[in-house]
C-alpha cells in the first residue's frame, strides 16, 4: 500500500523572495533579521551583488562595522554590478572604513572611484582632507550624532540604491 506524500511543513523560499523579505525587514528597522534573509538571498548570483550591498548597509546601521566591511567587498567581488553600482558601493565602502580609522584602505576606494566618476559626491575634499590629516591612531570615536547623521545618509543612500532592483 503506497503512503501517502507528506508536504513539507516549510515551504520552498526562492533567494528572490528572501531578498525581497529582506527588504522590508530592513525597511521596518529589523536588521539583524533582514541580514538573515539576505544571507539566503545571495545563493542566486543574480541578486548576490544586491544582497550582499544591503547586509553591509544593515551592519552598518547596527553598528556591526568590521561585517560591514567584508559584505561590502563581497558585493564588488560579485559578477554582474553596473559601474554606477560599483561607485556607489565603493563610496559606503569607503565611508564605511573611513569611521574605523582606515585610512590607506579608504583613500584607496575614494581614489578608484575619482578615476571612474571624477565629480562623484564629496570624493575629492575627501581624498584632499584624509591625505593631509594625521595618522588614524588620534581619530576620535563616533559620537551618538555621528552615527545619527550616518544612518541618515545610509538611509537615503539605501532607497536609491534598493529603488534600483
Amino acid at each position: 500500500m503506497l503512503k501517502p506524500i507528506e508536504a513539507s511543513a516549510e515551504p520552498v523560499v526562492s533567494p528572490a523572495e528572501r531578498y525581497e523579505r529582506g527588504l522590508a525587514l530592513k525597511q521596518a528597522g529589523q536588521h539583524k533579521a533582514a541580514i538573515v534573509q539576505l544571507e539566503m538571498a545571495v545563493a542566486d548570483p543574480a541578486l548576490a551583488l544586491k544582497a550582499y550591498a544591503q547586509i553591509g548597509l544593515c551592519a552598518k546601521m547596527i553598528g556591526q562595522l568590521e561585517d560591514a566591511v567584508a559584505a561590502f567587498r563581497n558585493a564588488l567581488s560579485a559578477p554582474g554590478g553596473s559601474p554606477k553600482e560599483t561607485v556607489q558601493i565603493l563610496y559606503v565602502l569607503g565611508r564605511t572604513l573611513e569611521s574605523l580609522g582606515r585610512v590607506e584602505e579608504t583613500l584607496e576606494a575614494y581614489r578608484w572611484i575619482r578615476r571612474e566618476e571624477p565629480d562623484y559626491r564629496d570624493v575629492a575634499d575627501r581624498i584632499e582632507w584624509l591625505s593631509t590629516r594625521r595618522p588614524a591612531t588620534t581619530r576620535k570615536k563616533s559620537s551618538p550624532e555621528d552615527l545619527r547623521r550616518t544612518g541618515n545618509f545610509l538611509k537615503v543612500w539605501s532607497d536609491l540604491f534598493g529603488a534600483s532592483k
